[in-house]
C-alpha cells in the first residue's frame, strides 16, 4: 500500500473539525455520542481521512462501550497499530497505515474468532453503505 502524506495544514483544509481533532490530533469522541454507534446499516466503513476500506459491517458489533466495535479489520495490513502511552495508562492506538489517522484502539476482549475489539470512534469512518 503506498502511504498518503499531507502537511497538517493540508489535512486541516480537507476535514471537518471534529476529524480532523480525532484523526489527526489523536483525539476522541465522548462514549455513545459518534454516529455509528448503533448503526446497523451494511456496508464497509473506510478512513474519512483517505478513504481506505478498513471494517466490513459483518464484522460490527456491540461492545456495550459506546463507540463502533469490529473484532477484525477487512485486511490485516489496513490497520496499524502503536503503543499509546497517553492518559496515564498503555493501549494500543489503531491507525490507518495507508494515512496514519486516529482510527481509536485496540483490546483483547472482544468475540471469536479473533478476540479483539477495534473500539474505532466514528469521526475517523465513512460508512457506505451496500
Amino acid at each position: 500500500m503506498k502511504k498518503i502524506q499531507k502537511t497538517e495544514e493540508q489535512w486541516r483544509q480537507e476535514l471537518d473539525a471534529e476529524t480532523f481533532r480525532i484523526a489527526r490530533q489523536q483525539g476522541t469522541e465522548r462514549a455513545f455520542t459518534g454516529k455509528y454507534n448503533d448503526t446497523t446499516t451494511p456496508g464497509t466503513y473506510h478512513c474519512a481521512c483517505c478513504g481506505t476500506a478498513l471494517f466490513d459491517s459483518a464484522v460490527k458489533y456491540d461492545s456495550g462501550s459506546g463507540w463502533p466495535s469490529f473484532y477484525q479489520p477487512l485486511q490485516a495490513e489496513v490497520v496499524a497499530e502503536a503503543i499509546d502511552n497517553s492518559h496515564g495508562m498503555q493501549r494500543i492506538e489503531a491507525l490507518c497505515a495507508v494515512c496514519d489517522a486516529h482510527l481509536g484502539h485496540v483490546f483483547p476482549d472482544g468475540p471469536a474468532p479473533t478476540g479483539l475489539r477495534y473500539c474505532i470512534n466514528s469521526a475517523s469512518l465513512d460508512l457506505r453503505e451496500r
